[in-house]
């Protein structure tokens, strides 16, 4: 590759949520017909329908599955399962809002659609969303992988991990020490990565685990469902006041997070071999992953009823009750905590970019500047780790982060974009659901984080017993 190629094929957009290539370049991300060092300079022609729909149903499933079954003891099974539906549709319709005024101004990124809509404030704002999403979602990550792998202490019940069950307490499975491993052995190298496509390989066997852990959970289900030990579980939420009812809001950013994806779905637009494709990946992505949310929340539920805790991998250190039963515990554990590690990356490269965007959005591009890259890659992982250790529950994060940045990257955005109108192309049946999208995203999320803070102040942990 010669030095004037390089210089022409690169257009890197600070401001955007993503990078955009062209011919070719030494970031291969987002172009639909780039070259790439990792293919042997063979010409990308583009991505498959297929794995399209695998790169979106990732950037879906993460650690808010683990979630999902807390979720289902506050609504009930019925309830729930209903509500994780509606969060899908409505999650289709703002990707769909996005896309069509992504055409319209022939922007290439979701940040770019904001600027065009609200101008540098408005793509300002959606960096910080990203930002604050995505650090809210990785320390979730590692609080997860710290529970599962050093254990977890809820309401005065101490749930031992996978080292410490192995091996006894010790202070090497400790906590703050296993982090620290993980994040200097696993994360930190993987964070090095300037190029997603290097991240391709480790993504796939994330998914793998994924479903490995979803198939466990489901085998267990039915031996002890054949055994008669499953117990029947709630259908509908038990209210018995006016704040039983504030309460079931909790679990709206819980849902909102579950299917957050819009800051990749130009990524993976721009790939498609044919962009008009994106709306079949979009519905068959979010049917995929609702299939696997509902199956994953209704089996946790079922399999641990109300003593489901908010991390249902915290939950897989008791004998129950079938053969193998502490080997299972631990394949359902050590699979998911893989995957999070493997997903960790992949979440973390537009956070950095988005970050860079807002502290030096006059710059060179990030790649260009290993000092700059070094440190903003340095400065994330530690105020993550920090988050990790600081913050005691994944529901607390989600909480925050689900009703604030997540629930505006997902419905206030793509609404407001079509409220605002600037190609005049919305229809009155759009901008009554963009209404619609906007009352119902404020609302949900005020009462939301008013329920959750009287709980804190109360000390009722709602809905931890």
């Amino acid at each position: 590759m010669t030095n004037k190629a390089m210089d022409e094929g690169v257009k890197f957009k600070k401001d955007a949520v993503s990078v955009t290539i062209d011919d070719e370049s030494i970031i291969p991300l987002l172009s639909e017909k780039s070259e790439s060092s990792n293919l042997n300079d063979q010409e990308f022609v583009g991505a498959s329908l297929a794995g399209a729909i695998f790169n979106l149903s990732t950037t879906i499933i993460g650690a808010g599955i683990m979630a999902l079954p807390a979720a289902m003891k506050v609504l009930g099974l019925g309830l729930g399962v209903v509500i994780i539906v509606f969060v899908a549709v409505l999650t289709e319709f703002s990707v769909g809002m996005l896309l069509r005024f992504s055409k319209a101004s022939e922007a290439d990124s979701y940040g770019n659609v904001m600027g065009d809509a609200f101008g540098i404030w408005g793509r300002r704002g959606l960096q910080l969303c990203v930002v604050i999403n995505n650090i809210g979602v990785l320390i979730v990550y590692m609080i997860i992988i710290g529970d599962v792998l050093s254990g977890t202490t809820s309401s005065g019940i101490h749930h031992a991990g996978v080292l410490e069950g192995w091996f006894g307490g010790h202070w090497w499975n400790r906590r703050f020490f296993v982090l620290v491993v993980i994040t200097l052995g696993v994360f930190a190298p993987l964070a090095l990565f300037k190029r997603i496509d290097s991240l391709r390989h480790t993504s796939a066997v994330a998914v793998l685990l994924a479903f490995l852990f979803l198939l466990i959970t489901i085998g267990i289900v039915a031996v002890k469902f054949s055994q008669g030990s499953i117990a029947m579980p709630k259908f509908l939420p038990e209210v018995t006041d006016i704040n039983s009812v504030w309460g079931l809001f909790t679990v709206v950013p819980v849902l909102v997070t579950a299917y957050v994806c819009h800051f990749n779905v130009h990524s993976i637009e721009n790939e498609l071999q044919n962009p008009s494709e994106m709306k079949y990946v979009v519905r068959a992505s979010l049917a995929l992953c609702s299939i696997i949310y509902i199956m994953t929340s209704c089996f946790g539920f079922l399999l641990f009823g109300d003593s489901t805790l908010d991390d249902v991998l915290s939950n897989f250190d008791i004998d129950l009750g079938i053969p193998y039963s502490a080997q299972l515990n631990d394949a359902v554990r050590v699979s998911y905590t893989l995957h999070l590690m493997l997903v960790f990356p992949i979440i973390f490269y537009p956070l950095r970019l988005n970050l860079d965007g807002l502290l030096f959005p006059s710059s060179a591009p990030l790649v260009r500047n290993n000092i700059r890259f070094g440190s903003v890659t340095a400065g994330l992982i530690f105020l993550i780790f920090l988050g990790a250790n600081f913050i005691p529950s994944i529901w607390d994060v989600f909480q925050f982060t689900g009703a604030t940045a997540a629930v505006c990257l997902s419905f206030i955005f793509p609404a407001s974009i079509t409220l605002r109108d600037s190609h005049s192309i919305a229809s009155k049946k759009e901008k009554i659901l963009g209404v619609f999208m906007v009352g119902l995203a404020v609302f949900s999320c005020t009462i939301a984080l008013w329920s959750d803070a009287c709980a804190i102040f109360t000390k009722n942990a709602f809905p931890r017993e």
